[in-house]
């Protein structure tokens, strides 16, 4: 990581457990970040703490290192009630995918202390989640609803409480958490009795409601909060008309060739016609969408990270809590509905303090969301012309695959008008349709094939049945 980034504070100036310091060694950190430095002495004297930061500047390490030197420093025993097989921390994030990764970098800091993590996320896994709750954990890391469940069914219970971390707050209220976090934290030891740890990106009233309600007077740490976007993110806006979103796509993944990006829609719909173009334009590409199975999408993921994938083309489901190493460039196709989503989407590039690029498209459709983004940022987008050489001629999409239903998911009304027999892909007879059926949310159907499909025959209806006389017919 760039020294300009990172503090004078060493970790090992801290008084942290040498085990802790061994796992900072075996992954090369060194220096802190400035909310490391400023939350890490806080929370090792015993002080709950509320952080507002940067996407990506090191939030989740902070909790982390916090949690764990503070079971390792504090081994009382339980109370006569609680199990010992009963967590003693508890990390709740919005997300599963945040979850997964937080507990793989708790893995990684955490290699030479001997706590033990498990994780409680819905989707998949749910009778190996359960298993290994029950074998007992030290640090349960999870989404509200999953961990809620286990708990109603007395895997564990929340009396051996130590910590209590909730990371994304600010999130959790965006996807109705909020009551659940409160079931929670109202079954686990007072505030007082515990160490209490809030991060957000944003510090709103209600997330200062949900602090002082269940937090122990916390310290509040705000790193930068004039500047919402990181500063090592470059940030380009072109206006471009819809049957050009596609072209221009092609163009800027050509400028960055072969480095990985994150490609960012508003639809699902849309996230799959733009996964299709980038297929048949030989690129190595997937999507990524809410309602893709937990494991598919945890492959996906792991697949982007290790090179495989070129693009992942996302839904707002990849916006929070990813790390995601070494993304060049982020790109919005469409221009979020919700200037904050701005915010977290570009966040994904630039992590750590390293360089990115945020792209920004801006059609007719979604432009309107243009002054609010740039109000809650604090400045405008930085506009660019488009260049000749960036508007690319794309070749036909990659065919949908049989066993894909129009849409990706469920059936569309309109798949039978829009290209033929089902299960074949939309034809056109050029490529702007296309670029236009990708920007737009509800395109007009394709112009007829010189082989148009057969018309559907017209349904027979059925004779009404007569009804039986009340006296036989003589």
């Amino acid at each position: 990581m760039p020294n300009q980034h990172l503090t004078n504070t060493r970790f090992r100036s801290l008084d942290l457990s040498p085990a802790l310091v061994k796992g900072l060694d075996d992954l090369g950190f060194d220096y802190c970040t400035p909310i490391q430095a400023k939350t890490l002495p806080l929370a090792l004297a015993g002080k709950d703490v509320a952080g507002q930061a940067q996407t990506g500047t090191g939030k989740t390490a902070a909790f982390l290192l916090a949690t764990m030197h503070h079971l390792m420093r504090h081994t009382e025993a339980p109370p006569p009630e609680a199990e010992h097989t009963d967590p003693r921390a508890i990390i709740l994030a919005p997300t599963r995918e945040l979850a997964i990764q937080i507990e793989r970098d708790a893995e990684a800091l955490g290699k030479h202390t001997g706590l033990r993590t498990g994780l409680a996320y819905g989707g998949t896994g749910y009778e190996s989640q359960r298993r290994r709750l029950e074998e007992g954990v030290d640090i349960l890391i999870g989404t509200p609803g999953r961990t809620i469940d286990y708990f109603k069914q007395k895997v564990f219970s929340l009396r051996r409480i130590e910590v209590v971390v909730l990371d994304e707050a600010d999130r959790m209220f965006d996807l109705g958490f909020i009551a659940d976090l409160r079931f929670l934290l109202r079954r686990m030891p007072p505030p007082g009795q515990r160490l209490n740890l809030m991060f957000s990106a944003t510090l709103s009233f209600r997330v200062h409601e949900l602090a002082y309600e269940h937090m122990n007077s916390p310290a509040e740490v705000s790193i930068e909060p004039e500047q919402v976007t990181a500063d090592r993110v470059e940030q380009v806006l072109y206006h471009v008309a819809i049957n050009e979103k596609i072209p221009l796509l092609l163009g800027l993944l050509r400028q960055v060739d072969k480095q990985r990006v994150l490609i960012f829609v508003n639809t699902k719909r849309v996230a799959e016609i733009v996964g299709r173009y980038l297929g048949g334009n030989g690129m190595e590409a997937a999507v990524l969408s809410g309602d893709i199975p937990q494991k598919k999408r945890q492959r996906l993921l792991e697949r982007f990270t290790a090179g495989e994938l070129t693009a992942l083309v996302a839904t707002d489901v990849a916006a929070r809590g990813l790390h995601i190493p070494d993304v060049a460039m982020v790109v919005n196709f469409d221009l979020p509905q919700d200037a904050e989503d701005y915010v977290h989407r570009i966040g994904r590039t630039a992590r750590a303090g390293a360089a990115g690029l945020a792209v920004s498209l801006a059609c007719e459709e979604y432009v309107y969301s243009l002054p609010e983004i740039e109000q809650y940022i604090g400045q405008p987008i930085p506009t660019a012309p488009i260049e000749d050489d960036f508007l690319v001629t794309p070749s036909p999409p990659e065919p949908r695959r049989p066993s894909e239903k129009p849409g990706g998911h469920g059936r569309n009304p309109r798949s039978r008008r829009s290209g033929g027999r089902r299960g074949q892909p939309q034809r056109s007879d050029d490529a702007q349709s296309h670029t236009a059926a990708a920007g737009d949310a509800n395109p007009a159907p394709a112009a007829a094939d010189s082989e148009a499909a057969p018309a559907r025959p017209k349904r027979r209806r059925r004779p009404r049945r007569k009804s039986e006389p009340s006296t036989p017919a003589k």
